[in-house]
């Protein structure tokens, strides 16, 4: 099932990235067999995902995920992001 995922590595930074696999691909980061950033900072924990239908829908959600702050993501992972993320997003302009 296509996932967006949030893993927190040991140096207290978020990892985000996409996947079909959530279970083998947070395998892949703790054993070192995935993205070189998570590698240098093993061990890491899963603390947030989301699943979707379509593989395009998962990216889609990584990338935006991605041009977040870290407060912004830390609202998404405390699941208080309704009451935080409008406070917390900046205007971007197109």
């Amino acid at each position: 099932m296509p996932s967006m995922y949030i893993l927190e590595c040991a140096d207290g930074s978020y990892y985000v990235g996409s996947t079909v696999n959530l279970d083998h691909r947070v395998w892949q980061h703790e054993v070192g067999e995935a993205a070189a950033y998570t590698r240098r900072r093993r061990p890491v924990r899963l603390v947030y995902f989301e699943h979707f239908d379509r593989v395009d829908d998962a990216y889609r959600r990584e990338k935006q995920v991605q041009g977040w702050g870290r407060a912004k993501r830390r609202a998404l992972i405390d699941n208080v992001g309704d009451q935080l993320l409008p406070t917390l997003s900046k205007k971007r302009f197109t």
